[in-house]
């Protein structure tokens, strides 16, 4: 029997395309029209967004646990969150979670050492890229990381936060996206992490001047392997 997912969302493009995911991919696992049972919740994004401008963590924790328990209340077993950035507030999340997690930037650093890659570029929110959340979970690993400059984090984040958070998809801001990536890959990198869970819906390996870690779609199957138990996180 497999185990029921509960999914933390804080953006709805984002968590929508990990549902989506973990429902279609299903069938490779358990047949035609079958997926493990899924269930989701998120408070407003904008509570999200008032707490991530303050630079409050603590505020952040709180809206991820209200989540968790909620889903704990409707019988998942475990917790995934398809957002990048609000795993800063993991550690203060877990020490009072009812339910475990799958850390997205663990299962991304996973597949990138078992990949091959060597150094990654880091690519995502300003609030994400400039935190740890990558840099630990890649160095546990021997994988070394680069940020975009400065202006190429500020460019990404207002797409995100402007445009791709609300569903909006410009061909200016994919050409955007590619540019940043080019330099990262000029600079070394042999990968790029697409760590905003809503860059999946621009940049992927048809248009991507890197190899790319789609933390959306990897984090959906981990779940799912996770959940069947072909293999085990955490």
């Amino acid at each position: 029997m497999s185990l029921h997912i509960g999914i933390v969302a804080c953006s709805a493009e984002g968590a929508a395309l990990c549902y989506q995911t973990i429902c279609a991919a299903g069938e490779d696992l358990l047949g035609p029209h079958a997926h493990t049972e899924v269930s989701m919740h998120t408070p407003s994004f904008a509570e999200y967004v008032v707490c991530l401008d303050r630079g409050d963590q603590k505020g952040v924790a709180e809206l991820m646990l209200l989540s968790a328990n909620k889903l704990a209340a409707a019988g998942a077993d475990f917790l995934i969150c398809p957002d990048n950035t609000i795993h800063q507030a993991l550690p203060y999340v877990e020490p009072r979670s009812p339910l475990p997690w799958l850390h997205i930037a663990e299962v991304v650093a996973a597949e990138a050492a078992g990949r091959g890659f060597k150094r990654l570029g880091l690519t995502g929110t300003r609030w994400l890229v400039e935190s740890t959340v990558y840099p630990d979970k890649l160095a546990a690993l021997g994988l070394e990381w680069l940020r975009p400059e400065l202006q190429d984090r500020d460019a990404i984040h207002r797409i995100i936060m402007d445009e791709l958070v609300k569903g909006a998809f410009k061909a200016e801001s994919i050409v955007t996206f590619q540019d940043v990536t080019g330099r990262l890959r000029d600079n070394g990198c042999d990968a790029v992490v697409l760590g905003c869970t809503e860059i999946p819906l621009i940049i992927n390996e048809t248009n991507s001047p890197l190899p790319c870690l789609d933390s959306t779609r990897l984090l959906a199957h981990a779940a799912l392997d996770h959940s069947v138990g072909k293999r085990q996180y955490n």
